[in-house]
């Protein structure tokens, strides 16, 4: 008997240690899981910043496109009228721009 009692306690060490090996792989997996899904989770949140930040930078970008339009037709509209107000008032332009010479002159000279 002492025999057999020896072959039965190896069985049963070797069961438990088959336990204990199972129950450290189930752990295993299970932190592996854990740690893909949070992986996921962060791959997920990271997408959506680029995704808001694209968008944000796109936003911007069109509104500068905008204003840029905005500010060539002002200069258009600007460069218009003053070429229609020297059309029209040649003397009168002529003046203003004599004042405008004489009084830069004067400034500059005087540094």
């Amino acid at each position: 008997m002492e025999n057999a009692d020896k072959v039965s306690n190896v069985d049963k060490v070797s069961n438990l240690a088959h336990e204990v090996v199972d129950k450290a792989t189930n752990t295993t997996y299970q932190a592996a899981d854990k740690v893909v899904e949070k992986g996921e989770q962060l791959n997920t949140l990271a997408h959506e910043a680029i995704d808001k930040t694209t968008d944000a930078a796109r936003q911007a970008a069109d509104k500068l496109a905008e204003k840029g339009d905005q500010l060539r037709n002002a200069e258009q509209r600007l460069m218009n009228e003053v070429s229609n107000y020297v059309r029209d008032n040649p003397v009168t332009s002529v003046s203003i721009a004599v004042g405008v010479g004489f009084l830069l002159s004067r400034l500059l000279s005087s540094r």
